[in-house]
């Protein structure tokens, strides 16, 4: 028998039963790529980080990162997550860390507060903007499950837009739209099925409504078994930088309230800059540690 340990926190909060749930183990040397697999689908959560030694020593750790059916280039709350859990760990933990994932280095940086306790992190997407193709109002619309006229299109119609993960399907909506939303899983299918180029299989709906406080937002993505996310980092990055490419300016930052409607409330820091190479987005927030155990194999 073979026994791996792991720590759950819940991310972008600082209220337990908050936030976006994640699993993380922290030594994860010996697990097979098929374990970690079935280990992600066993905790069920939206992602799973395994942690293992870096390839090249001047980097922290290779991290990987699993969602319920396949593993992922990047994401978002499992970077913030795991360099939580990491430095919670290690009295000695450094100012920031730098995490060997498939999309590129991904860079940590930790917050403390005055005492310099660990109080979270704050990701940098590991690729500049890219946006990508644009799809009807219709298709999503159907997606969300809402009517056309809840989609926004003034300043821009839905876009597909990413910087170093999956591909987020942008959507601005009416206020009503967003708290109305509820996926459509056959409606994400026909999309996929009607646009194979631009979706390649894969699509996640990030729908926002924007007010004089900041964002608010939602995630779907029922193809890899999370039919809503209560915090996603790596939509939040993307839709940084794109709210920043829209406005025109030089660096803007943005508070993002997602997961209210699944009654687990999230606070996502994003803020984005124009960089010689594109846009570059960070997003940052607290975490809560809520359980710990170990695995047997």
């Amino acid at each position: 028998m073979r026994a791996f340990r792991f720590v759950t926190v819940d991310v972008f909060t600082d209220q337990r039963f908050g936030g976006n749930q994640l699993a993380v183990f922290p030594d994860a040397r010996g697990l097979s790529d098929a374990e970690m697999q079935a280990l992600a689908a066993e905790f069920n959560l939206s992602e799973t980080t395994f942690v293992l030694p870096p390839e090249h020593p001047q980097n922290s750790a290779r991290v990987r990162i699993f969602n319920r059916v396949a593993e992922m280039a990047f994401a978002g709350h499992p970077n913030v997550g795991t360099a939580f859990v990491l430095a919670r760990e290690d009295e000695q933990s450094p100012r920031s860390y730098r995490f060997e994932e498939p999309a590129g280095l991904v860079e940590v940086a930790l917050l403390r507060d005055d005492s310099g306790r660990v109080l979270g992190a704050e990701v940098a997407a590991p690729q500049p903007l890219r946006i990508a193709a644009e799809l009807p109002v219709a298709t999503a619309a159907a997606c969300a499950g809402i009517p056309d006229a809840a989609v926004l299109t003034a300043r821009h119609p839905p876009t597909l837009a990413a910087d170093g993960g999956n591909n987020r399907l942008l959507t601005e909506v009416t206020p009503e739209g967003l708290a109305a939303a509820t996926p459509d899983l056959g409606a994400f299918r026909r999309a996929v099925e009607a646009h194979p180029d631009q979706t390649r299989g894969f699509l996640s709906l990030y729908i926002y409504c924007r007010d004089a406080a900041g964002v608010r937002a939602r995630m779907f993505s029922p193809l890899t078994g999370t039919w809503e996310d209560s915090a996603t980092g790596s939509a939040a990055t993307p839709l940084a930088g794109f709210l920043l490419h829209l406005d025109g300016g030089s660096e803007g930052a943005w508070d993002i309230i997602q997961g209210a409607e699944m009654g687990r409330p999230s606070l996502l820091m994003a803020r984005a800059r124009r960089m010689p190479d594109g846009i570059r987005a960070r997003v940052g927030g607290h975490c809560v540690p809520v359980l710990r155990g170990e695995a047997v194999l």
